[in-house]
């Protein structure tokens, strides 16, 4: 049938409404659903605008996102320090191994190492071990005290086991070297004075080197560091101890050779007070005529320590080279006669077989160990841990006899 023209504009103005209808269905739609589900774009402009309700909770929830992520990062920042003081720890123990392999192979561990390599321990080996501990360079009094603590501290059936004999060895070892002190933190309880550091040793125990290698660490830690050069009978002293203070950047106080030791000390104490230093060292004489001469110049040095800052010193170390053995102990007795001994340095570890020394000079003096030197290089100059210590002599499984035997 024909449609006329009104016919067809009446149709295409319902084909026209009907469109508009469905256009504005779908609008309705699309605006239910960003009610429902608010876009990406949403998010950005809430997360930046506080006055809108949906934001507090945006924002919270990029908050906690925040802090999960933080939580993790410190987890894993906390896992990496860990990881890093093991490591150091590790590190610590493998030089201390390495350094100490000479007296585990041909010194007194090692030939304990060989008795308790048998199976099983008799009369006949206890007789051994006795004259191993006695002929060691341990000293007689730490020998009594190590075959007591076997003898008076295991029983029968213990005895049998070389390992209980051991670890018994070892942990005796332990508490012979644990003395209690404070920690020596370099700072004076008085603001604004010096903490004084006084230094003995004869020449040849690496008294200066220590000294420099001490200032060293110290200026690493960001002390203001002065130097005393006391051993004025030995011109190469001096030198030694200027050459020391360049590389560690610290200031050294000096006289003219042969002159006063404590004079030299006096006047550096002073310094340090008045220039703001937080820590001065004292070097002293290592060798006069007699032993009475050297000991009456060291308490002399004594006294004028307190004279130029009441108080001082604060610490007194001894430097013992540990290559001279039963020497060393000897010395020990020396020096704490005449002065008070605060802490001990044992230096050339790395080069002796004679490492048992360090349980004698403990057990003699009853004076806590500061320092060990296993080697040439700053680092080199360690804090001493007993039971590290202690690890490193006695390593190889507890049972070091094989090392011994392969060497």
């Amino acid at each position: 049938m024909p449609v006329s023209g009104d016919q067809l504009i009446t149709l295409l103005i319902a084909l026209a409404a009907t469109a508009l209808v469905v256009l504005g269905i779908r609008r309705a739609s699309n605006r239910s659903s960003n009610k429902l589900k608010p876009s990406d774009s949403g998010k950005r402009l809430s997360s930046r605008s506080s006055g809108d309700d949906s934001s507090g909770d945006d924002s919270s929830d990029e908050s906690s996102g925040n802090k999960s992520e933080n939580d993790s990062q410190k987890s894993g920042a906390s896992a990496t320090k860990e990881g890093h003081e093991e490591s150091s720890e590790d590190n610590e123990q493998d030089l201390l191994d390495a350094s100490l392999s000479k007296t585990r192979s041909l010194g007194f561990v090692g030939r304990l190492g060989k008795l308790f390599s048998r199976k099983k321990i008799d009369d006949a080996l206890l007789e051994e071990l006795e004259e191993v501990l006695f002929t060691a360079d341990i000293g007689p009094k730490t020998a009594n005290r190590l075959l007591g603590a076997i003898k008076e501290g295991l029983s029968k059936d213990d005895l049998e086991d070389p390992q209980v004999v051991w670890k018994m060895l070892k942990d005796e070892s332990i508490d012979i070297l644990t003395i209690e002190s404070e920690e020596v933190t370099f700072d004076n309880p008085v603001e604004g004075e010096p903490f004084v550091l006084l230094v003995l040793g004869v020449n040849g125990a690496g008294k200066t080197t220590t000294i420099g290698k001490l200032a060293a660490k110290l200026k690493a830690e960001g002390k203001k560091v002065l130097l005393a050069a006391g051993d004025t009978f030995r011109a190469a002293a001096v030198e030694q101890l200027e050459v020391w203070a360049e590389r560690a950047d610290a200031t050294i106080v000096r006289g003219k050779d042969g002159q006063d030791p404590s004079s030299v000390i006096f006047d550096a104490i002073r310094q340090g007070k008045e220039g703001g230093y937080d820590v001065v060292i004292a070097d002293t004489a290592g060798r006069l005529h007699t032993k009475t001469e050297l000991m009456d110049e060291l308490k002399k040095v004594g006294r004028v320590c307190d004279k130029a800052l009441p108080g001082c010193p604060h610490e007194t170390w001894l430097v013992l080279d540990s290559t001279t053995g039963q020497n060393a102990i000897a010395q020990a007795v020396h020096f704490k006669a005449a002065m008070n001994v605060t802490g001990i340095v044992l230096t050339k570890l790395d080069g002796t077989a004679k490492g048992g020394v360090v349980l004698g000079i403990s057990e003699e003096m009853k004076v806590p160990i500061r320092f060990i030197g296993i080697g040439e290089q700053v680092d080199d100059l360690r804090p001493f841990s007993p039971e590290t210590f202690v690890a490193a002599l006695y390593q190889s499984g507890d049972l070091s006899g094989d090392e011994a035997q392969r060497q």
